[in-house]
């Protein structure tokens, strides 16, 4: 049985996280839902519609174009076809109200004074195996294909991993994710892999500071057991990376496995946890900046990985 100051410190830690909610600071945002647009106009009334809606779908990201006639055409086939309006129609029963959405976002994005945003979208797509693509931003604008949060309960072919990774409680993370990526400075030249493994330790930090009460599995994409798993095997990990000359290699094709989205890291095999070095970059980035005292807008602005795994001192 718990000791009572087990329970005391549970209930203080609930009391603390509804205070924090009540006291929350948040941007406005608002999703615009192309996809109702698309879908439930009729299809003679859609140019016109978008037309008149030119102002609020004005934005690279989606490159609406309702000038384009060879453009409006395939869009009409898109939103006729039975399947995709299948889509939509599971779509919609699932994200009907994205209001919930928009709170979390607004007050992730009122936590940082790093990135400011203020065009944010919603679509069908219909590309469900183009993972990588399920939400896309530029520096101040973001997209969510909705679709691939449904993908579950709409194609069957799609990998175990990926599905679990498509649901409801990743997409606030996924999005502040797409956009710490997009303001990340790259490096010059081919990136090694401590280049990766430090850019996703900066994403990683910038989820844990606009994401605070979010569970760490959620941030890094793991199950539970992979996240445990990284906990204790860390060292071993790092080990590998050192004994294998892995850290400063140039060759993605040497090191995609450590990478890419993955049921697991192969060299470490079954029960392993995947992008293993987004951890350890993780660990490297939070180090570093408890000793630089510097801004996040600057931690994203620095590029040379190797003098913040060197300032940082981390080790295993």
């Amino acid at each position: 049985m718990a000791k009572p100051n087990t329970w005391a410190k549970g209930i203080a830690m609930v009391l603390l996280a509804f205070t924090l909610a009540a006291c929350e600071r948040s941007q406005p945002v608002h999703l615009a839902r192309l996809e109702r647009v698309v879908f439930d106009t009729p299809t003679a009334e859609l140019r016109e519609e978008l037309s008149r809606r030119r102002a609020e779908f004005d934005t690279p990201l989606l490159n609406i174009d309702p000038d384009d006639g060879q453009y409006m055409q395939m869009l009409a086939d898109f939103a006729a076809d039975p399947g995709m309006r299948y889509v939509y129609g599971k779509v919609d029963s699932l994200y009907g109200d994205l209001q919930w959405l928009e709170k979390e976002l607004g007050q992730a994005l009122a936590r940082t004074d790093a990135v400011h945003y203020d065009g944010f979208y919603t679509l069908v797509s219909g590309d469900f195996e183009d993972y990588s693509h399920r939400v896309f931003c530029s520096d101040h604008e973001l997209a969510i294909s909705l679709d691939h949060y449904a993908v579950g309960e709409l194609h069957a072919g799609v990998p175990a991993y990926i599905v679990r990774l498509c649901q409801r409680q990743y997409i606030a993370a996924d999005c502040m994710a797409a956009i710490a990526r997009a303001h990340i400075a790259a490096p010059e030249g081919e990136p090694t892999l401590l280049d990766y493994a430090v850019a996703e330790g900066k994403v990683l930090y910038f989820l844990e500071q606009t994401l605070p009460l979010t569970h760490d599995t959620i941030l890094l994409r793991y199950s539970g057991d992979q996240l445990r798993w990284m906990q204790k095997n860390v060292e071993q990990v790092w080990g590998w990376l050192i004994e294998n000359r892995m850290l400063y290699s140039h060759d993605y094709g040497q090191y995609h496995n450590l990478v890419d989205e993955a049921p697991k890291t192969n060299a470490f095999g079954e029960g392993s946890a995947p992008r293993t070095p987004a951890y350890i970059g993780w660990q490297i980035v939070k180090q570093y900046m408890k000793k630089s005292n510097i801004s996040t807008e600057e931690l994203f602005a620095q590029t040379d990985s190797r003098k913040i795994l060197t300032q940082s001192g981390w080790r295993p």
